[in-house]
Order: structure tokens, then C-alpha cells, then sequence
């Protein structure tokens, strides 16, 4: 399981269009339950909570886009995937920041 934590100065609008795209991730790669998100915490403007992506999950996304995950250059693989993720919610109209736990 991997571990992203997630900002954003919008998380009532954000949070829906977080759980929007991972449904829509689910539905795409055929798998059910595959993430969760913790509690969301407020600082300085921003609020930050955790998402959880479940191996089932994880793996159907790297084998699905493992071309464009590859495609971020240098770096460990959660980096890669958590740059994927934000790439992937953005393209999806999340205002949201990502980085690996």
C-alpha cells in the first residue's frame, strides 16, 4: 500500500472531485475499494489529508500507465507515482497538491 499526502485550499469541492477521478480510476482498471482517505487536518490556509491506494489498485495503475509514469525522469518509485497521481487528479479539475507520505 502506498501512502500520498494530499493539499488543497478547496477540500469541500476538492474532496468530490478526488473521490470522482478515483472512482473513475476504479471503474477504468475493473477493481473495487481501492483507496481510502484519512481525516483532513487545516493549516495555514491549506487542508491536508492522506490517500491510501490499495495494491490491487497500485498495481493496476502502473501496469495500465507505467509508459507515462516512466516518463517523469529520475526519482524512487512512489515519487513517480505520487507525480502521476497529482498529474491524473489535476487533468481531473482536483486543485490539489500530492506528494508521497
Amino acid at each position: 500500500m502506498i501512502i500520498l499526502d494530499v493539499g488543497t485550499k478547496d477540500y469541500a469541492t476538492d474532496v468530490v472531485l478526488v473521490k470522482k477521478a478515483m472512482s473513475h480510476m476504479e471503474s477504468l482498471l475493473m477493481t473495487y475499494n481501492g483507496y481510502a482517505l484519512g481525516e483532513p487536518s487545516s493549516r495555514f490556509g491549506w487542508t491536508f489529508f492522506q490517500m491510501a491506494i490499495k495494491p490491487d489498485l497500485r498495481q493496476g495503475i502502473e501496469s495500465r500507465f507505467a509508459d507515462m509514469i516512466r516518463r517523469y525522469g529520475w526519482g524512487k518509485p512512489d515519487a513517480k507515482f505520487a507525480k502521476f497521481m497529482g498529474d491524473y487528479l489535476k487533468a481531473r479539475g482536483c486543485g490539489v497538491e500530492v506528494k508521497p507520505a
